[in-house]
């Protein structure tokens, strides 16, 4: 996974005035913590950010007073209409160090034939990898399954060093018998009974 470089600022105002002005001059308001060192409050271009948080888990390269940081997102706040960034917890990580992340589950193949469906129980694993190495996806052959075939955390291949962070036994998708609806007829039929 490619590091994706981002000049920082330190914030000294706080409140939701300070968030608004920052938010104004196109920048977004995040907060750097972890490895025990004090939580230092930031702002991030938005547009870069923006781009940056299209990869999921992707390691960013923070440029901060002079001073290299790499760190991950662990938490997005947007905005529910426009749907832009309004603050981000960014996680401190270090070279070689392993991270427990959620990656997106992708299926290929198709089911076996009659009317079948495939439910995503959960559309994500929880992974501890590298945090240089972090995978963005896995995919999982669901080529001929049939109803009642179920897929669980352990059965899926993860990508080479990373191992399963979450429940082993828990059940990511599954395969459901498509229901059968009433003939509209039979409900015609009871109402010309009753007039």
């Amino acid at each position: 996974m490619a590091e994706i470089k981002l000049a920082a600022q330190v914030r000294t105002e706080f409140g939701k005035g300070a968030a608004r002005r920052a938010r104004r001059a196109q920048q977004v308001p995040a907060v750097v913590y972890g490895h025990g060192a004090e939580s230092v409050h930031i702002t991030l271009p938005a547009h870069e950010l923006q781009l940056a948080l299209r990869t999921a888990n992707v390691l960013i390269g923070l440029e901060l007073d002079g001073k290299d940081a790499l760190v991950i997102p662990k938490a997005v706040q947007r905005n529910p209409l426009k749907g832009d960034i309004e603050h981000v917890d960014l996680l401190t990580v270090k070279r070689g160090e392993k991270v427990n992340v959620e990656i997106a589950v992708h299926v290929e193949g198709d089911l076996a034939p009659g009317g079948n469906l495939l439910e995503y129980v959960q559309n994500t694993l929880l992974v501890e990898a590298e945090a240089t190495h972090i995978p963005e996806s896995v995919t999982v052959s669901v080529q001929g399954l049939d109803a009642g075939a179920s897929i669980h955390a352990k059965d899926i291949p993860l990508p080479k060093g990373s191992v399963l962070a979450g429940d082993e036994d828990a059940i990511v998708l599954q395969v459901v018998a498509a229901q059968a609806e009433e003939p509209a007829a039979d409900a015609a039929e009871g109402e010309g009974a009753e007039a």
